[in-house]
């Protein structure tokens, strides 16, 4: 998985993390989590805030 892979991404944090409401994660932890995924092969250094701030709304549209 890379960054730009948002749904993905998402699917795997609704997956791991299924009883967080993404609306409330911070974005330091957000970078942390994705980082941290199996099969995520990006370098951290490669995401910036609009790049997370997709994840997020993924994230929540996905718990919808």
């Amino acid at each position: 998985m890379k960054w730009t892979d948002t749904r993905e991404i998402a699917i795997a944090l609704s997956e791991k993390y299924p009883d967080t409401d993404p609306q409330y994660v911070r974005f330091t932890d957000l970078h942390q989590w994705v980082c941290g995924l199996d099969g995520f092969t990006d370098s951290p250094d490669h995401s910036n805030e609009k790049i997370l701030e997709a994840i997020q709304m993924t994230w929540i549209d996905e718990m919808d």
